[in-house]
């Protein structure tokens, strides 16, 4: 009887043996459990480095905002006891302001330019002296 497949008679065609069967499912299973381990430790690496970003990315802020409120109080302070306008303590606030533009939200960096704008307008406005009296009333208000 001939296979119209393959031109041979059914008893001369040769039996696949088996050991080639458990060798190609051996090899089948060592490269599934491969990937899977490669798959997995890629998972776990990708969320490592992306919790690792986020934490870098906050820390950068942080110190950003920090610097922000510090060179601001120091400005506002020099703003109330002077009536010339330091431009280099405003370029100081205005830059950091700038870096904030990269790495923060609008409504962050609206709210910074809120404090620069007093800031300036401050060395405007007669000098106050900072004495206790009126510390106590402004804190009283």
């Amino acid at each position: 009887m001939l296979m119209p497949d393959c031109g041979k008679p059914l008893a001369t065609r040769e039996a696949m043996n088996a050991g080639y069967v458990t060798a190609i499912a051996a090899l089948a299973g060592a490269a599934l459990g491969g990937l899977t381990s490669f798959a997995s430790s890629w998972t776990t690496l990708h969320a490592q480095m992306k919790a690792q970003r986020l934490a870098s990315s906050k820390s950068r802020r942080r110190k950003l905002y920090k610097q922000f409120i510090d060179e601001a109080s120091r400005t506002y302070v020099d703003a109330l006891v002077h009536d010339k306008l330091d431009i280099s303590r405003l370029v100081g606030i205005y830059a950091l302001i700038s870096r904030m533009r990269v790495l923060s939200s609008q409504k962050v960096i609206e709210s910074a330019s809120g404090i620069a704008i007093p800031i300036t307008d401050t060395y405007f406005q007669p000098n106050k002296s900072l004495c206790r009296q009126e510390l106590e009333t402004d804190l009283l208000a």
